[in-house]
């Protein structure tokens, strides 16, 4: 018993089977309209860590000034605060306080954000290039469906990214702790220092143990931007029914270029066949070649070649040329030099004055 089997079950989804091509450039250019893009965010997070606990490092002073002259205004405020205990604080300076320690706040953190900013910026370029697409934002009622969102949640990109989150989370907690933990026994004197001394020093174990994530975090986003990479061209792939169908939209069908491209070479070989009775000779192979010449003085600087054909075509000219009693010479060489450098319509070149001035000269003496 034979049993019909459809290949087809097993291929990946997509017409025209199994998504095995590379993506063409018009996919990835379509793709990367769309906001589609081979991107590591867990690449970019890290970066951007490295680059704000650099510039923590170089404002670190800069940023304990900051928080200092802060704690110094508001404790000079508690005389205020005391005396206003017994008139009664009003919302006026309550709101001025805040707005002040708020601008404060961000003065100091102004540096680190916009750093941070840049940062990612740059590193989004670096990986993605300059593309601004809006595409994305549109809104999109397939995000809605309960049954993709269901899809979502246990597909395997899902899965994998929450594997990665755990191993991420794991690996940080154990480099922060195990930093911390060396530095405990600093952490116990912070109470018997100077304040400006235990500032630097907390500073300092927070840029060693952020350094430390960092690094480590840096070793994650550029394993997952590799991850991303091969994911994003793995989903760009296509089918050879893809390709084909893309090359008929692009460049149009195949077949219908080719009917085409053989209605043009009809209507040339007609314009061909109606100018060789205007021909004063045609030169032969004798069999396989015909080239068709006419000379005017009075309007043209050389011989131009009116047709010209080989075999079934060479035929029609001779055929032509005999029922409009057109002179028809045999001449194998220079009708084989002809039709090999000659284009319909063009003068022949100069070193071929000779051997057609000899035909021509023929030519004229039978008629005369």
């Amino acid at each position: 018993m034979i049993l019909p089997l459809d290949l087809q079950w097993f291929a990946q989804d997509g017409p025209g089977g199994e998504k095995t091509e590379p993506a063409t450039a018009k996919k990835l250019k379509d793709a990367r309209e769309e906001g589609k893009v081979a991107k590591s965010t867990e690449l970019n997070s890290a970066v951007t860590l490295i680059a704000l606990f650099l510039s923590l490092k170089v404002f670190i002073s800069f940023l304990g000034e900051r928080f200092i002259n802060v704690f110094d205004w508001i404790y000079g405020l508690i005389p205020e605060f005391v005396d206003s205990e017994r008139s009664g604080m009003s919302v006026h300076s309550i709101s001025r306080i805040i707005t002040e320690v708020i601008t404060q706040m961000i003065i100091a953190m102004l540096p680190f954000l916009l750093i941070g900013f840049i940062v990612a910026l740059v590193v989004s370029i670096i990986q993605v290039g300059w593309q601004i697409s809006t595409k994305p934002m549109k809104p999109d009622l397939n995000k809605f469906n309960p049954i993709n969102g269901f899809k979502r949640i246990i597909s395997k990109e899902s899965i994998f990214n929450l594997i990665k989150s755990i191993i991420k989370i794991a690996l940080i907690f154990y480099v922060a702790y195990s930093n911390i933990k060396d530095q405990a026994n600093n952490l116990f004197i912070l109470y018997d220092i100077p304040l400006y001394q235990g500032i630097g020093l907390v500073g300092q174990i927070i840029i060693d143990t952020g350094f430390k994530i960092s690094l480590l975090y840096l070793i994650v986003g550029l394993a997952d931007y590799i991850y991303q990479r091969h994911k994003f061209n793995e989903e760009m792939k296509m089918t050879k029914q893809e390709i084909k169908d893309e090359y008929k939209n692009t460049e149009g069908d195949p077949q219908i270029k080719g009917q085409q491209r053989q209605r043009m070479r009809e209507a040339s070989q007609r314009r061909m066949m109606a100018d060789v009775p205007k021909a004063d000779v045609v030169i032969t192979n004798p069999t396989h070649l015909a080239v068709a010449i006419r000379y005017d003085s009075e309007t043209e600087t050389a011989p131009v070649v009116l047709a010209k054909g080989e075999d079934f075509l060479a035929q029609k000219i001779k055929e032509k040329a005999k029922e409009s009693h057109v002179e028809i010479v045999e001449n194998k060489p220079l009708a084989r030099a002809i039709y090999n450098t000659v284009d319909v319509g063009a003068e022949i070149p100069p070193e071929l004055y000779q051997a057609v001035a000899e035909v021509l000269a023929i030519i004229y003496a039978k008629r005369q």
